[in-house]
C-alpha cells in the first residue's frame, strides 16, 4: 500500500486554516462548550481539520502552539471529579480551545470595541503622536526611522531567505523599536541592543537594503 502523502502546507496557511477554523466555529456556536459550542477539545479540532484538510497532528499542534503563544487561540483547562462504582475519586482534566478577540480582529479587522494601543493615556500631553502606514503610532519626529522599520518589518515577515523563527525573532525586536518610537525620548540603549542584533542576523539577500536604508536613520537615534 502507498504511503499516504502529507499536505504541503506552509506554516502561515497552516495557522491561517486553524485560525479560520476556531473563527468560524465561533461564528456557528449555540453555546459555549459542546458538540457546537465555540470551545473545542483537541480531539474534535484533529479530527475536524484531518477531515476537511487533511492535515496530519504535527501539522496541528506546533501550529496551534504558535497561535497561542500570539494569544490568538485561548486553552482554558476544567476539572471536575470523576467518582468510581468502588467509590473511589478521580480528578479528571478537559482542554478546551478557542478564539480570542485578537484572533477575532487579526481575521476581521480591528473593530471600535479594540482597545487603542495608547487606551487612557493623554499622548496629546506627551508630544506630537502619529500613525504610521503598520498602524502603529510613534513620535512624529522619528516618523522617517519608523516608516523604513515598516519597510523592513513587511519584507522580513514575506522573506523566502529566512527560516519562520528567525522572522519571528526580527519582527518582534522591530516592534520592539517601534514601541521606543512612540516615546518623546526613547531608550538609547534598548534601540541600539536590539538594532544591534537585526543587523548581525540580516546579512545577506534583499533585505540588506532595507536594513541599510534605516540603519543611518537608527544612528540618528542612538548617537
Amino acid at each position: 500500500m502507498a504511503k499516504k502523502k502529507i499536505p504541503s502546507y506552509s506554516n502561515d496557511e497552516l495557522r491561517q486554516m486553524i485560525l479560520q477554523y476556531f473563527y468560524d466555529r465561533n461564528s456557528n456556536a449555540t453555546s459555549r462548550k459542546g458538540k457546537k459550542g465555540s470551545a473545542v477539545k483537541m480531539k474534535d479540532i484533529k479530527s475536524e481539520l484531518k477531515a476537511k484538510h487533511g492535515v496530519i497532528d504535527s501539522q496541528i499542534i506546533s501550529n496551534l502552539n504558535y497561535l497561542i503563544s500570539q494569544d490568538w487561540v485561548s486553552e482554558e483547562t476544567e476539572s471536575k471529579t470523576f467518582t468510581n462504582p468502588k467509590g473511589i475519586s478521580f480528578p479528571q482534566k478537559t482542554i478546551y480551545y478557542s478564539i480570542t478577540a485578537k484572533g477575532i480582529d487579526k481575521i476581521e479587522g480591528p473593530s471600535q470595541f479594540t482597545p487603542k494601543r495608547f487606551e487612557g493615556i493623554n499622548i496629546s500631553a506627551t508630544g506630537s503622536v502619529v500613525t504610521i502606514g503598520d498602524g502603529n503610532q510613534i513620535n512624529v519626529k522619528f516618523k522617517d526611522a519608523a516608516q523604513a522599520l515598516s519597510e523592513l518589518r513587511n519584507a522580513i515577515a514575506q522573506s523566502q531567505e529566512l527560516e519562520d523563527a528567525q522572522k519571528l525573532d526580527l519582527v518582534t525586536d522591530i516592534d520592539s523599536i517601534q514601541d521606543q518610537l512612540a516615546k518623546p525620548n526613547p531608550n538609547k540603549s534598548v534601540v541600539k541592543m536590539l538594532w544591534g542584533g537585526i543587523e548581525k542576523t540580516v546579512t545577506a539577500g534583499t533585505l540588506v537594503e532595507l536594513i541599510a536604508k534605516a540603519a543611518p536613520l537608527i544612528a540618528g537615534l542612538i548617537n
